[in-house]
């Protein structure tokens, strides 16, 4: 969601700090702001702008020298988007600046308490709130100023501060928020995420919750917020800068659906093993006497990685022979779950970071439960606090929706339902065919997307639509889920899925020559359920767009996609949906890599 980018060392800080946010321009955001000092010339110099970046940087002055500085991306929580409610946020002196990544639960109390102490506040943010527990401080050091700040803070924060008594550091402290350092030769950098950072470094120590640290340009030093040493060894992180670029594409989202076959083709290289016709997966840390112990399998995510579990519970339960369900993150701590020993916990996210899953791991932690994580971002938090898991290898995924990442992720669900099936009762024949149906999908990943320009033309006939229906049966249901999001989350045409099977039970209602309704129609078991669902429709005058593997003669349009496995069709049929959201949302001049009102990392509650 927001964005952190700080720099100490000996460079001209603002372009740093400038580009450092343009590469967060993909996590969403509204307003943004830079602030830059020098040891020679410690006063804080500060621009703020609502807006994009770009707007930010047309308002910083030719001369802002400064060889410090921490920037923000702000997606606003308290307050609405303006200059005054961006980040940083100042005290009345001007000497500290703090900007923050979370929300501070307490914020109303501890600023009555300020007011009643005779602060003027400036701002409607909870983030200033922060600013003037350090400014007030009576502590010697500035990170003892600010640990006394974060032991009275209830909430979510990644904050990175300066102090213009303090010109030679910065100090960051983390609690549910991202906070990343990059050390470099002499100089040291600070993100909430590692995009701002491997233009210049892939050196990093990725901070725990509980931990503060202090920058300089020549060293850094961790501790936690009782002031206890902590070690901190750098890790080299596997992107570069160039992962990050358009690769001449217009936007990232074309970017990386077009990258879907190579991705899969990376989540699957050196994890099949044909002499047993299974699938070896390193870092789950679950042995085969504990795999055939499990007697349920459990799996949580938001949104996008939710629908990919739900593919990935059914995938365990017809692989695996282990009831499986998925349940969205953000339900499931707020109702008293039973936590039972005998279940597997699985944890999907594709950053790492989605706060609603991360504090449901540490719940079902906190309750003795065994979690695994299927993440994208190596060294995460939710893949540090797991005990084991899959990692995706999508790659830098930077427009707001996912694509491939949704894609490797069902996938990895998967390697992982094929693994613990051939523990269990999965045969030697039907592993050896779901392995080679995966060795299959890159090829017909590619097959899909040489068919772009059909799915284009067919985008210009529903980009008129006001509200369409997505319909799919068993496996093909959260496909439909999936590409009812992606079409609203980029179209901002109003989308809703259902089982085919209840359409008569409610949703026919809806049914006119104005309302398309999009239909998932796999060549199985089931095609005949649904070919009666599409006369359904088609009795009541309904437009239809089929995505089968044979043309349905009851439908408008048919977009034909491979025909691979039963069980891993649902991964080719929500590709050409993932285009015809793209190329309708391009129809309607959307802003495609970054959708009104959305983040790509949501942090916050």
């Amino acid at each position: 969601m927001c964005g952190i980018v700080g720099y100490i060392g000996k460079r001209d800080v603002a372009p740093l700090l400038l580009e450092g946010l343009q590469r967060l321009e993909y996590r969403g955001y509204d307003s943004a702001g830079i602030v830059v000092n020098t040891p020679k010339s410690p006063a804080l110099k500060v621009v703020k702008a609502k807006g994009r970046v770009r707007e930010l940087e047309s308002r910083v002055p030719k001369r802002f020298a400064g060889t410090t500085g921490i920037a923000h991306t702000r997606w606003a929580t308290h307050g609405a988007p303006s200059d005054i409610n961006s980040h940083p946020h100042l005290d009345a002196d001007n000497n500290v600046a703090v900007v923050h990544n979370g929300i501070v639960d307490n914020a109303d109390e501890l600023r009555a308490k300020l007011v009643a102490d005779g602060i003027v506040f400036i701002s409607e943010t909870d983030t200033e709130v922060i600013t003037h527990l350090i400014a007030r401080s009576q502590a010697d050091t500035l990170e003892e100023k600010v640990r006394e700040a974060v032991k009275v803070i209830e909430g979510t924060y990644g904050i990175a501060v300066m102090h213009a008594d303090f010109p030679d550091r910065i100090v960051v402290a983390r609690n549910g928020s991202p906070v990343v350092l990059g050390i470099g030769e002499k100089e040291m950098f600070v993100a909430s995420d590692v995009a701002a950072l491997v233009a210049h470094t892939r050196q990093i120590v990725t901070l725990n919750d509980g931990e503060m640290a202090t920058l300089k340009a020549d060293d850094f030093r961790t501790y936690t917020t009782s002031g206890a040493t902590t070690t901190a060894t750098p890790e080299t992180v596997e992107w570069e800068a160039a992962s990050y670029d358009m690769g001449g594409h217009d936007t990232y989202m074309h970017k990386e659906i077009s990258e879907q076959a190579d991705a899969v083709d990376r989540v699957l290289r050196g994890r099949i093993d044909d002499r047993f016709n299974t699938v070896h997966l390193g870092g789950l840390n679950l042995d085969p006497r504990e795999a055939r112990g499990i007697r349920r399998v459990k799996i949580l995510g938001c949104g996008t990685s939710y629908h990919a579990g739900m593919i990935g519970a059914g995938l365990i339960e017809s692989l695996a022979r282990i009831p499986a369900d998925a349940e969205p993150a953000s339900e499931f701590r707020y109702r008293n779950p039973v936590v039972d020993p005998d279940t597997l916990y699985i944890a999907v996210s594709q950053s790492g970071e989605t706060y609603d899953v991360l504090a449901a791991v540490q719940e079902l932690k906190r309750k003795g439960a065994r979690v695994l994580g299927v993440v994208n971002v190596v060294g995460s938090a939710i893949a540090r606090e797991a005990d084991g898991g899959v990692y995706v290898h999508a790659g830098p995924e930077v427009c707001v929706v996912s694509t491939k990442c949704f894609t490797n992720t069902v996938v990895a669900f998967a390697l992982l339902a094929v693994h613990l099936g051939r523990i269990r009762d999965l045969s030697v024949t039907d592993g050896k065919r779901i392995i080679e149906g995966l060795r299959k999908l890159p090829a017909q990943i590619q097959e899909i997307l040489e068919t772009e320009e059909d799915i284009k033309k067919l985008a210009a006939e529903y980009a008129e639509a006001k509200s369409m229906m997505f319909i799919g049966r068993v496996r093909g249901y959260p496909v439909a889920l999936e590409a009812s999001l992606k079409l609203k989350e980029i179209s901002y045409i109003h989308a809703e899925a259902y089982p085919a099977s209840e359409l008569k039970h409610g949703p026919l209602a809806l049914i006119e020559p104005a309302m398309p309704t999009v239909a998932i129609v796999p060549d199985d078991d089931l095609l005949e359920k649904n070919r009666a669902a599409l006369e359904e429709i088609k009795a009541r005058s309904g437009r239809i767009l089929a995505v089968a593997h044979r043309e349905q003669e009851k439908a408008d349009h048919t977009i034909l996609v491979p025909k691979n496995e039963d069980e891993l069709d649902p991964i080719l049929m929500g590709i050409p949906l993932q285009l015809l959201a793209y190329h309708t949302a391009l129809a309607l001049g959307r802003d495609i890599d970054k959708p009104r009102n959305l983040a790509k990392s949501v942090t916050v509650e």
